[in-house]
Formats: C-alpha cells, structure tokens, sequence
C-alpha cells in the first residue's frame, strides 16, 4: 500500500451542538456506548492506516490524550495538532503539513460516522491512488452539504458545490477525502470564501480541473450519518444501539479492529479490557478471546 497518513479534525466549538458543547468538546460526546471521535479513528484504522495526526483545539489536547495516548495501545501512532481557529477543512492540510511529510493522506471529520460491511477493504482500495477521491451518498436534504453532480452514464464528475440552495443532484459528499501529498500545496494556494473559511469544495475543484478527481458510490449496506446537530447525534446513537443488539456485535470498537488487523496481541486486548471493569465495553473485549 502507498505510504498514507490520516488527518482527523476534531476541532471546533461545536456551536450547534450548544449548550451540550459549551463545556465539552463535540467529539468526545457520546454516540451510544462509545464517545464520537472512536467512531472516525476506527474508520481511519480499518483503511489500514495507523500514523494519525489528531488536530483539536489547544484546551482539548490533554482530553484526547488521556482518552487515547499515543495510540500505542491500538497498535497506531497519534499526534496531536492545535488549531485554536476554525478556517475550514484544508486547513487540515496545512496545519499537518510538517507531520505528513511526502505521504499521501486521508483526511477525516470528526463527526462523520460509517457504519456496514466491507467499509474496510472499500477504503483500503482507495488509498492507492493518486489524485484525489471522494464518496458520494444520496440523501434528502443535499442543501445542507457539499454536492457532487455525476454523468449518470460515464460516472464522470460534472461539478462540485458547497451547500447549493436548489441542486439538481443529492448526492452528498461525506467528511472523507483521500488525496496524493498535492493536496498541501494546493491547500496553502487557497483564498477564504464569503464564510471567512477555506473551503473542501475549493481544492477539490483543483483536482477536478486537473482530471484528478474520482468519485465512489457507497454500496447498500453501509451508512454514514454527520452526527453534527441534536437530532444527528441523537439519531447515530439509536442506530448504533439497535445494529449492535441485534447483531451482538461493536461498532467503531478500535480495540477490535486493532486485534484483527494484528496489531495487537490477545495479550494486549486483554489488558485493554481491564480498563473497563464492571462494563459491557469491557466484557465484549473478554469476549473476542473465547
């Protein structure tokens, strides 16, 4: 596989989320049984990626790492970034510029949730390529998110739009961008939008004018909710509640995912487990050893 990192925004201040987000950051709130940031970090890891660079905002650092460390225990690398500013997602880009090095990159929101069989080798294949590629999922209120227009006959990208107000298509673009090392230059080539930020649209657009622009279709059967507002994230824990009593199985249960990508030891797991006595979290872990 390529060499590839991944990039996981977890900044912000959450204000749509308030008066939950006042004193917390928005992505350790809890999505069911586990806090929201597991759920990106476990999609970042089952695309086989294990050196992250997590970039919150300065107060929020010390929260992260007594909740993750350095990632050792998952059999990954984290590093953290500070961005204390909201300037929009390639800022990503630039503010890991140092720690991405040559690499090609995988940059993810921390609020964006994928859920469903096969996820994992999906996203494996897409981080051998260069350019850039994106995800498509249709959905009933596109407004509210960045659009893709595709040819329905060559499954060629048309055009790119951040939020339009009456899109002909509904295919959203979910908070997941897989990008070859340009996306940095292209990044710091940007100039903020009417919003004051640096808009995804913009430096995809460079990829897309360039013909370097891909566009996948999630297959049915895996999902991906932007657990962003009240209802969002209200709505994602259901889900994770019902899928995981029904199949008796943990989602975004990065121990898990760890253990059968060996990178970690049974022995390992287990001790992961004993953080957790008394707990279903840590009863399941027991269980992946029977």
């Amino acid at each position: 596989m390529t060499d590839v990192c991944g990039i996981l925004l977890a900044g912000g201040n959450g204000t749509r989320l308030f008066p939950l987000t006042i004193t917390s950051n928005k992505h350790l709130l809890p999505v069911y049984d586990k806090p929201m940031i597991y759920y990106p970090l476990s999609t970042l890891m089952m695309a086989g990626i294990r050196d992250i660079a997590l970039v919150t905002r300065t107060q929020d650092i010390d929260l992260y790492r007594k909740l993750l460390g350095d990632g050792s225990a998952l059999g990954i690398s984290i590093t953290y970034l500070a961005q204390d500013k909201a300037n929009g997602i390639p800022e990503g880009y630039i503010l890991g510029k140092k720690f991405i090095g040559t690499r090609n990159i995988v940059l993810i929101l921390g609020d964006n949730i994928f859920l469903g069989q096969g996820l994992g080798k999906t996203l494996e294949f897409s981080t051998s390529h260069s350019g850039a590629r994106i995800f498509a999922f249709p959905v009933t209120n596109p407004g509210d998110y960045g659009v893709v227009t595709v040819d329905t006959k060559s499954g060629e990208i048309i055009k790119l739009e951040e939020k339009p107000v009456n899109s002909k298509s509904n295919l959203a673009i979910p908070g997941l961008y897989f990008t070859d090392n340009n996306a940095i230059e292209i990044a710091e080539s940007l100039v903020k939008s009417p919003r004051g930020e640096f808009e995804i649209s913009d430096l995809l657009n460079y990829y897309l004018k360039a013909g370097q622009l891909e566009v996948s279709m999630f297959r049915r059967g895996i999902g991906w909710m932007d657990a962003g507002s009240v209802q969002s994230l209200y709505a994602a824990s259901e889900l994770v509640e019902i899928l995981q009593t029904r199949q008796g199985l943990r989602f975004a249960c990065p121990e898990e995912i760890a253990w059968r990508n060996h990178w970690i030891s049974d022995s390992e797991v287990w001790a992961q487990a004993q953080k957790y006595p008394n707990t279903e979290y840590g009863s399941y872990l027991e269980s992946l050893l029977k």
